[in-house]
C-alpha cells in the first residue's frame, strides 16, 4: 500500500502524522512511504530522518493526496484542503475529524466519494478511546498550565498566583469532567498546589477520582446548580466534557460567566467538540484568548499542537498498530476484524456512517455494515 503524509495546514499546528519510527515499520513491512516536504520540521523532524527509513520525500500535498491509498493527517482537512479530497479514488483518509462540529468539513469529505475514518472515535470495548488519550492527557496537562498564565494580570487575568503564598488563599480550579483530560488537569492543578474541584455525572467515577487524589481534590456530583456554585467563586474554570462522537453539551452560560469574578479564565479542552462554554469559538496558538462577559477564554482548538515534539511521538506510538493494520489487510477487512477500528469509520463513499454526526447535522446514516 502507499501510504502519504501532507503537511499540517490548520493554523499553527506543528504535529506530523507519522514518524520516523513508524515509517521504518511501514517500509519494512514493504509499504511505500510519501512524506510531504518539510512535514516533521514543526516537530524537530527532518527529511533526512524520514528519507533514512526507506521513506520518499514529495515536494506537494498534491504529490501525497494525488497518489496515497492511504492519507494520515492530524487535524481534520480545512477548507484550502477540500480540493484534494478527491483526487484519488478509493482513498482512505485517516485522522482526527470531530465531524459534529464541523458541517462544512462533513459535506466536503462525504462529495469527495472516499472513505474517513476518525482517531477521536475508534473506540475499544470498555469505551475508551485509544486514539484520542494521548491527546487527552497532553490537552489536560496543558490546560492548567495556560489557565495559570492567562490569570496573570500579564496573561490579561485578575492577578492571582494560582498557587497562592503563606497568608494568602491559592486559587480555585473547576474541573468539568473526570475523564482522561480532566483528570489529567486535576493532577497538574493540584500539583501547582491549587484549590481543585472537579465534577462528573458519574459517582463511581467520582469514587475512583476521590480515592486516587487521596482528598486532594474535592470531587462534586455534576448539576447546573452545583456548576454555577463553583463557578461564582473560580478564579479558573476547565472543561473537559466528551460526548462520544457527538458536541459538547453547554454547561457553563454567558449569564453564569458575567456572575463570575473578573478576569477569571475559562480553558475549554472540548472545543473541537464545539466546546461546553456558550461563549467559545475556536482561538490559535498565536491569538489563543478573547475577553468575553469580563472574563478570559482560552479556546485554542489544537492545543497538544503547541508542544509537538511530546504529542506527535505520543499520537504516532498509538496509531500505529492501527495503521499497520489498515496498510496490511485493507480498511474493509481491518475493520471487519476489529470492532474498535470499525467504530472509527465515520465516511464511506458518500455515506455518513456515525450516527452522532448525522444527529449534529439531520443527515442521514447508513449502518457500516451495509456498506461493507
Amino acid at each position: 500500500m502507499i501510504i502519504g503524509v501532507p503537511s499540517e495546514v490548520k493554523d499553527d499546528e506543528y504535529r506530523v502524522a507519522l514518524t520516523p519510527a513508524g515509517a521504518r515499520e511501514l517500509t519494512g513491512a514493504g509499504h511505500e512511504v510519501l512524506i510531504e516536504a518539510g512535514a516533521g520540521a514543526g516537530s524537530s523532524i527532518r527529511d533526512d530522518d524520514f528519507a533514512a527509513t526507506g521513506a520518499t520525500i514529495v515536494g506537494t500535498a498534491v504529490d501525497v493526496w494525488s497518489t496515497a491509498d492511504l492519507v494520515l493527517k492530524v487535524k481534520e482537512p480545512v477548507k484550502s484542503e477540500y480540493p484534494l479530497l478527491g483526487l484519488r479514488t478509493g482513498q482512505v483518509l485517516f485522522t482526527y475529524l470531530h465531524l459534529a462540529a464541523s458541517r462544512p468539513c462533513t459535506d466536503a469529505l462525504l462529495a469527495a466519494g472516499n472513505t474517513a475514518i476518525a482517531y477521536e472515535t475508534v473506540r475499544l470495548p470498555d469505551n475508551s478511546l485509544p486514539l484520542l488519550t494521548p491527546m487527552s492527557e497532553v490537552a489536560g496537562r496543558m490546560a492548567p498550565l495556560m489557565g495559570a498564565h492567562h490569570l496573570m494580570r500579564s496573561g490579561g487575568g485578575r492577578g492571582t498566583l494560582v498557587c497562592g503564598v503563606p497568608g494568602v488563599a491559592a486559587a480555585n480550579v473547576i474541573v468539568l469532567g473526570a475523564g482522561v483530560s480532566g483528570m489529567a488537569a486535576a493532577t497538574v492543578a493540584v500539583g501547582m498546589l491549587a484549590n481543585v474541584h472537579i465534577f462528573d455525572k458519574n459517582l463511581e467515577r467520582l469514587r475512583q477520582v476521590d480515592h486516587h487524589f487521596r482528598g486532594e481534590v474535592e470531587t462534586v456530583a455534576s448539576s447546573v446548580h452545583a456548576i454555577e456554585e463553583a463557578c461564582i467563586s473560580a478564579d479558573i474554570v476547565i472543561g473537559a466534557v466528551l460526548v462520544f462522537g457527538a458536541k459538547a453539551p453547554k454547561l457553563v452560560s454567558d449569564d453564569l460567566v458575567s456572575r463570575m469574578r473578573p478576569g477569571s479564565v475559562l480553558v475549554d479542552i472540548s472545543v473541537d467538540q464545539g466546546g461546553c462554554f456558550e461563549g467559545t469559538h475556536p482561538t490559535t496558538h498565536s491569538d489563543p484568548v478573547f475577553e468575553h462577559k469580563g472574563c478570559i477564554f482560552y479556546c485554542v482548538a489544537n492545543m497538544p499542537g503547541a508542544v509537538p515534539e511530546t504529542s506527535t511521538h505520543a499520537l504516532v506510538n498509538a496509531t500505529l498498530p492501527y495503521t499497520m493494520a489498515i496498510a496490511r489487510k485493507g480498511w474493509r477487512d481491518a475493520v471487519r476484524e476489529d470492532r474498535a477500528l470499525a467504530e472509527g469509520v465515520n465516511v464511506v463513499e458518500g455515506a455518513l456512517t456515525c450516527g452522532p454526526v448525522g444527529d449534529a447535522h439531520d443527515l442521514p446514516v447508513v449502518e457500516l455494515g451495509a456498506v461493507l
